[in-house]
């Protein structure tokens, strides 16, 4: 199961974060402080961290700019939204105020894992179609193809399903934390756009259109 580390503190908030985690199948690594958190992430990477700001020691700001690779949850009571803002433009992935629901920051933190693990997926191969996630190009036995992160997005659904139609709502909601640009109105431009560019340079049509259900790709 996924490792979390709880930065914080506060024992008490540490101790009921410890043990929801903990029952939801989690293993936990806590740090007390700054100095003690940046020690413990130099020997160890877990696969999230939730991270308070009042840290003694190194500040929880200072904490999250040595972070790299981590998806990081800030956990503060500090609630305007200028201090939010220039958390999530450092790096921050999300951001919880104090007090909090604990089923939206589980919610918040099963979507943080489901993101990660999405983008360790560095290519994804269907047919002749490699598609490379970290470039949003498509390889085919005769070129290259560029694509936009909507594109990118709908194409490695696709191919995650080949032969498989899938639904327009499901390509919505799947889609939406990283294209949240993408609407149902939109979608068939989207769609259009990537048969064309495949079509160019391999001079196939890979997706077809399902009636009453969605999308699927041609292999």
């Amino acid at each position: 199961m996924p490792n979390i580390m709880i930065i914080d503190d506060d024992q008490s908030i540490g101790d009921m974060l410890a043990k929801v985690l903990g029952d939801e199948g989690y293993t936990i690594s806590r740090a007390y402080s700054g100095t003690e958190a940046v020690m413990l992430l130099s020997q160890n990477k877990p696969d999230l961290i939730l991270l308070d700001l009042m840290l003694p020691g190194i500040s929880g700001e200072e904490v999250l700019k040595k972070i790299k690779d981590i998806p990081v949850i800030v956990v503060s009571a500090k609630a305007d939204t200028a201090d939010k803002v220039e958390l999530l433009l450092s790096g921050a992935a999300d951001y919880i105020t104090k007090p909090f629901d604990i089923q939206e920051l589980l919610a918040r933190i099963t979507v943080q894992l489901r993101r990660r693990n999405e983008s360790d997926e560095i290519s994804i191969t269907a047919g002749e179609l490699t598609l490379m996630c970290d470039t949003m190009t498509v390889l085919t036995g005769k070129g290259e193809v560029r694509l936009t992160r909507t594109e990118c997005a709908i194409l490695k659904l696709l191919m995650q399903n080949s032969h498989t139609a899938v639904g327009k709502s499901t390509i919505l909601e799947k889609i939406s934390y990283d294209t949240p640009d993408c609407t149902e109105r939109s979608l068939k431009q989207h769609i259009s756009n990537i048969r064309h560019k495949l079509q160019a340079i391999s001079g196939k049509d890979h997706i077809e259109a399902v009636y009453g259900i969605g999308f699927r790709l041609k292999t």
